[in-house]
């Protein structure tokens, strides 16, 4: 009966959300854990012309290894195509400066694309479930996002479809149970170092003792909230029409000729985030400096920069010479730079464990900066003192000594005290700031790339 409950289910979520067309080769994604292996299951009994992507990113040792033999040999017991991928993600992430979770997600997400054009799948399905979107809804609003951030995960994005997401995660693991689907469980799932675990693991089973019926309440919230965002980007899209000059290269904001009726701050951050990708911090800025009448301040997406001009707000593509400076205050909280974000944390000399980190966060003695921080993209003529050197080096060849492609160059971030660098963003520290047994007061920044 379980059985075919759920699976009745997604047929019909499948058909509401047109989800899958009638022919199409569906690249299913599958790590092994329960989602997954349900999904793999339910797509198998309904027919759909399937394949099984597998990815091991090398960071669990044996456990990794033994959920790659599970999932080759489920995917030949069904009789579908088995595709494996082995990634050196560490290195990956000391090339980059991302984390484990933006590497291993740039990474797998490449390889999906590649799968589908070599093989002619159309979508590729992923096995988020309800839970899963509660949980995103949770990080963002701890996060600090917009209201498009509280709308939890789409059911499609481009390729991506994900066909769980009518599922609880208590479904999932009874249907399982009840149809002796053999699962592996990721022993990261019981860590509490990831926010996600924090939230799903503290966080929401108190709510539910609170309120049983939490899981259903929250899924027909997040429901209410997508459509109101929907509605918002229709609504912003006409404002626009009404608004948004066109001049060459430039588009001109008109702030005079949104209706007073409506909440200006929010309809600019929904024209300067939905099209040109500011975030949130940054329109706060903007908007402040707008209501003060301020002009001359630029403010930086990673490929737009707007000013204020006349009452009016000026946003153009970032042109070559544009050093794209960003303030920074030596103070708890974030900055943009380029593609990357810049969390900032003052702390004591008590508060570090160790001082070896890795390439994406900087340990900084506060007390060798003399001037006010900035962030610029590097220009030819700066050099540092590469950490654990004692001569200066040029950052361009500091960079060529890294290998660093041409993309990764022009995107570049220095952090400036004065005319000295401090941190070839992401890569190298100056030695001249580095924590050492007289140091007390440290600035730790840590860098992730968005």
């Amino acid at each position: 009966m379980e059985h075919n409950i759920l699976i009745d289910r997604l047929n019909r979520y499948i058909d509401e959300h047109e989800l899958i067309r009638r022919g199409d080769k569906i690249l299913l994604t599958v790590s092994g854990g329960v989602d997954s292996m349900v999904m793999l299951h339910l797509m198998a009994s309904l027919g759909y012309d399937i394949g099984v992507a597998h990815c091991n990113f090398q960071l669990r040792g044996e456990e990794a290894e033994e959920d790659e033999k599970w999932v080759e040999a489920e995917a030949a017991r069904f009789g579908v195509p088995y595709y494996n991928k082995r990634f050196d993600t560490k290195s990956e992430m000391e090339r980059t400066g991302e984390s484990v979770q933006m590497a291993a997600r740039r990474l797998r997400y490449e390889w999906f694309n590649q799968l589908c054009a070599e093989h002619g799948y159309q979508s590729i399905a992923i096995a988020h479930q309800a839970d899963d979107s509660i949980e995103t809804f949770f990080i963002n609003l701890l996060r600090g996002t917009g209201l498009k951030g509280l709308t939890g995960i789409s059911k499609v994005n481009g390729k991506i479809i994900r066909p769980l997401l009518f599922a609880s995660r208590k479904e999932i693991n009874d249907y399982a149970i009840s149809n002796g689907i053999i699962f592996r469980e990721d022993s990261s799932n019981r860590s509490t170092k990831y926010l996600r675990n924090k939230i799903r693991l503290g966080i929401i089973p108190r709510l539910r003792e609170i309120s049983p019926k939490f899981t259903e309440s929250t899924v027909s919230a997040i429901g209410r909230l997508a459509d109101a965002q929907f509605f918002i980007t229709r609504a912003v899209e006409l404002i626009a029409d009404q608004v948004v000059d066109h001049n060459g290269g430039e588009d001109i904001i008109n702030p005079d000729r949104i209706d007073p009726k409506y909440p200006l701050d929010f309809v600019i951050y929904e024209l300067l985030s939905a099209t040109y990708g500011f975030k949130g911090d940054t329109i706060d800025s903007l908007c402040a400096s707008l209501r003060r009448g301020a002009t001359g301040k630029r403010f930086y997406s990673a490929s737009y920069v707007a000013y204020i001009d006349r009452g009016r707000i000026i946003v153009t593509t970032i042109q070559d010479g544009d050093d794209c400076r960003v303030e920074m205050s030596r103070t708890l909280g974030k900055v943009y730079c380029g593609n990357s974000v810049l969390y900032i944390e003052p702390c004591s000399i008590d508060d570090i464990d160790t001082y070896n980190q890795p390439d994406n966060v900087a340990l900084i003695d506060t007390d060798t900066l003399d001037s006010e921080l900035y962030l610029r993209r590097w220009q030819p003529g700066d050099s540092f003192i590469p950490l654990g050197m004692e001569g200066h080096k040029k950052v361009s060849d500091f960079l060529i000594d890294c290998k660093v492609s041409m993309a990764e160059k022009e995107r570049q971030f220095v952090l400036m005290s004065g005319q000295e660098v401090v941190w070839v963003v992401g890569r190298r520290l100056d030695d001249r700031h580095k924590l050492t047994s007289k140091t007390e007061n440290v600035l730790r920044i840590t860098r992730e790339i968005i």
